[in-house]
């Protein structure tokens, strides 16, 4: 009998090294007691949170249906005054004529037609505009009710009231305002206008349009109003995608209106639609409407983090239950889980030595094949890595003491070279070649300012002495016809420059301009200024020299801050149709070790102009170094 047990547990312990980590941790929880709870908190948690759910979405409904009550009144209000308007016949007589008419005429339209247009105005405080525009020239205009029609030509939905023959167009407007008259609405807010085109009395020609205008806040009276509650919202989306809403709604402190409407897909279904989602990790419920016959979108936004909430504090509770239950299971479980996590120890001991720096641990086999097992292997590959590296970074080292005799040696070579240039110009002073003589100073300091690179940065004025030095050399090939003219502030001598980063620009102006020069002389003029501006230092290089299409100056624009694929893809394409390398590849290296060393809002900028001049702006930070140096020396 003993026998037997023993060599039961022996079974048991063998099936167990097979399963893996996670299997055994989750049977010792699973079986006693963790699925029943979690079946039934989740069944509870789900009738409490429909529930809730339910009576938000109702109570939310109610809100849409109130509103959209209060649009149709409206509607209806805006129609009736229309047809009010359109129907006084002595008004349309007026509009209608076809000679100019005498000033007695005119006055009596004013003092009596006028007057009784008005008093649609007053007599419903909600209406805050009846205006008519003709395109008859023979009217005089009467502010604020009849105006020519040029006024509202440019406007954007003249178009579509047009396009109406003669049927309502409702227009979300900005302002109304066309003089800032003192008659006119106060242009503090949107206006929903009711637009209506009117013929002559043959109903086929065009006479003029209708304009009538509400308040926004008074059309939609529940969207504007601080009545609801802090949790929702009434939203307004116009046919353009624009938003109107109460900007002030408690709703809106962590986002904006916009910001939930984009969350939002807006149909054409007039009856209730709702969409549930997420902003910032915060959920929204949207319920939308469309009102066809003004052609916008009323959404109620709903807040769910009161629902939420208390949802939360319902789990809470359920949780605090099952963490009793978990409390118990842990003593019932402990010595299960001591025997799984033996091994473990076992790792984390070996871990501890390696901590300490002792990379010659000896980890004991791990036995069983589960994921403890493989990350005993695992560990054990990792140790023998880690003393490989070791060796390694040894070996490393010892090239890099090689490394630096070389560069000894090549800076013995640079040293040479500069000694050889010396004997050159010593040679050329004495045989009198002068021209030569100068050459080889110019030569010998491009050299020395570019090969001894020790930092990255420097003062301005040596950015400048090594463009002058450039300059004399290139005019060697050029027979003289470079003229390089400076303009630097005194302040700006020892601005913190970019080594490097001034030579490349004037070497492509160099390079574009006489390539296709247009002056007369053949001479090609780059001229180099540096000023403060605010906190910022902006150099300019101009040439003289042939300038660049407008379109091509757009696109090099573009690609100096281009992704790195789509800047080889358009260069291809540059290099394709102006057969010539023109793809300010240069000037692209040089803004992006601007961007790099001082950020995206400084750089280079091209403007140019056919024919006349190519110029390239260069802002940076303004930052003094300390030294100096004359330019002009």
């Amino acid at each position: 009998m003993g026998y037997s047990l023993i060599r039961l547990l022996m079974g048991i312990r063998a099936f167990t090294l097979k399963l893996s980590l996670q299997v055994k941790l989750i049977l010792s929880f699973v079986f006693v007691i963790l699925i029943p709870v979690i079946l039934f908190s989740w069944y509870t948690l789900n009738e409490e949170s429909a529930k809730a759910m339910e009576e938000l979405t109702k109570n939310n409904e109610n809100v849409l249906a109130v509103e959209k009550i209060n649009i149709e009144n409206n509607i209806e209000l805006m129609g009736w005054t229309g047809q009010l308007a359109l129907s006084n016949r002595e008004m349309n007589n007026y509009l209608q004529i076809e000679q100019t008419q005498s000033a007695a005429y005119v006055l009596h339209i004013k003092k009596d037609v006028v007057n009784n247009f008005q008093y649609f105005l007053f007599n419903n405080p909600r209406i805050a505009n009846v205006r008519l525009f003709t395109d008859n020239l023979y009217v005089n205009e009467i502010w604020p009710v009849i105006l020519q029609e040029s006024r509202i030509r440019d406007k954007s939905w003249h178009d579509d009231v047009m396009k109406q023959s003669g049927l309502p167009w409702w227009e979300i407007q900005e302002s109304v305002v066309l003089t800032g008259l003192p008659s006119e609405p106060s242009p503090s807010e949107p206006f929903m206008t009711y637009l209506q085109e009117f013929k002559y009395a043959d109903n086929r020609a065009h006479n003029g349009i209708l304009e009538i205008s509400m308040k926004l806040s008074d059309f939609f009276t529940q969207t504007f109003s601080s009545v609801q509650d802090g949790n929702s919202q009434l939203i307004v989306a116009a046919r353009n995608g624009q938003v109107y809403s109460l900007k002030t709604s408690p709703l809106f402190k962590q986002h904006s209106a916009e910001q939930l409407m984009n969350r939002v897909k807006l149909t054409s279904n007039t009856n209730y639609e709702t969409v549930q989602f997420e902003v910032g990790g915060q959920s929204y419920l949207a319920f939308q409407i469309y009102i066809p016959s003004v052609d916008v979108h009323l959404v109620n936004m709903v807040s769910l983090a009161d629902t939420m909430e208390g949802i939360n504090h319902s789990r809470i509770r359920y949780l605090v239950l099952i963490s009793l239950l978990v409390a118990f299971l842990v003593v019932l479980s402990y010595f299960m889980q001591a025997f799984i996590l033996r091994r473990l120890k076992v790792l984390r001991e070996s871990m501890q030595q390696v901590r300490s720096g002792n990379f010659n641990v000896e980890l004991p086999p791990m036995t069983g094949s589960d994921e403890v097992g493989e990350l005993g292997f695992h560990y054990r590959e990792l140790i023998l890595k880690i003393n490989e590296l070791i060796q390694d970074q040894a070996a490393r080292q010892a090239a890099g003491k090689e490394a630096e005799l070389k560069a000894l040696k090549n800076q013995i070579d640079s040293h040479f070279l500069y000694n050889t240039l010396e004997n050159v110009k010593m040679l050329a002073e004495i045989e009198g070649q002068y021209l030569i003589s100068d050459i080889m100073t110019s030569l010998g300091g491009m050299m020395r300012y570019s090969m001894e690179w020790k930092q990255d940065h420097v003062m301005l004025s040596d950015e400048i002495k090594q463009v002058q030095h450039y300059i004399s050399v290139m005019n060697i090939r050029y027979d003289g016809r470079l003229d390089l003219r400076l303009s630097i502030a005194q302040e700006c001598l020892t601005q913190e420059s970019l080594k490097m980063s001034l030579q490349p620009v004037v070497e492509n102006a160099i390079k574009h301009g006489m390539s296709r020069m247009h002056s007369s002389d053949g001479n090609l003029v780059v001229a180099i200024s540096a000023a403060k501006r605010g906190r910022a230092c902006v150099i300019e290089i101009t040439d003289s020299g042939c300038g660049i299409p407008e379109e091509m100056l757009g696109l090099l624009n573009q690609m100096l801050r281009m992704e790195e694929s789509a800047y080889q893809d358009t260069r291809q394409l540059v290099v394709r149709k102006d057969n010539q390398d023109s793809n300010g590849i240069g000037l692209r290296n040089v803004d992006q070790r601007l961007v790099m060393s001082y950020g995206p809002e400084y750089g280079i900028q091209i403007e140019s102009q056919e024919g006349s001049y190519t110029r390239i702006i260069m802002t940076l930070p303004y930052r003094v170094m300390g030294g100096g140096v004359d330019i002009d020396d």
